[in-house]
């Protein structure tokens, strides 16, 4: 896996062992076990973490208690090569409201070989967050940040 953190955005990258549309699929269908539970916005505990597979869906955190948070949009939707989503979020770590202040995140599927694809991951515009958006910028390019997710989407691929 590479972590590459320019000016304002993030670009993280890595190959597994798996068909385009089996990569492509569990990146969407198991987002919830990809995105871990303490990456929280919810006043109570994730129940589950929903992507809804289509261009205007939703990626929300639905809480023990039914409540939701919709954190960001689904901006294009393209099996098996790419994903673009919204990020609602501010560096503040709360929902933004405003979309002109949301960045964006692009995830692409490349075939290398027919059993072997490489997933690009880049979040991009964190400028539009604002005041303070480069915290924000290093916080998805830690370790704890997109690097985690994508060796968590790793995992379930192998899984």
């Amino acid at each position: 896996m590479t972590t590459q953190a320019q000016t304002a955005s993030v670009r993280v990258q890595m190959v597994v062992e798996a068909p385009i549309e089996r990569a492509f699929r569990v990146f969407v269908d198991d987002f919830d076990k990809i995105k871990p539970r303490e990456h929280n916005l919810l006043a109570v505990d994730i129940e589950e973490t929903v992507f809804e597979p289509r261009a205007g869906g939703h990626v929300y955190d639905r809480g023990v208690d039914g409540s939701e948070c919709r954190w960001a949009r689904v901006l294009a939707y393209e099996p098996p090569d790419r994903l673009l989503f919204s990020w609602d979020i501010s560096p503040t770590w709360q929902v933004e409201p405003d979309p002109a202040r949301s960045s964006e995140v692009e995830v692409r599927f490349i075939a290398e070989t027919p059993e072997r694809t490489r997933v690009e991951l880049e979040h991009r515009k964190l400028d539009r967050h604002g005041e303070n958006w480069e915290s924000m910028r290093d916080g998805v390019a830690s370790p704890g940040g997109w690097p985690l997710y994508l060796q968590r989407f790793a995992d379930c691929v192998g899984g």
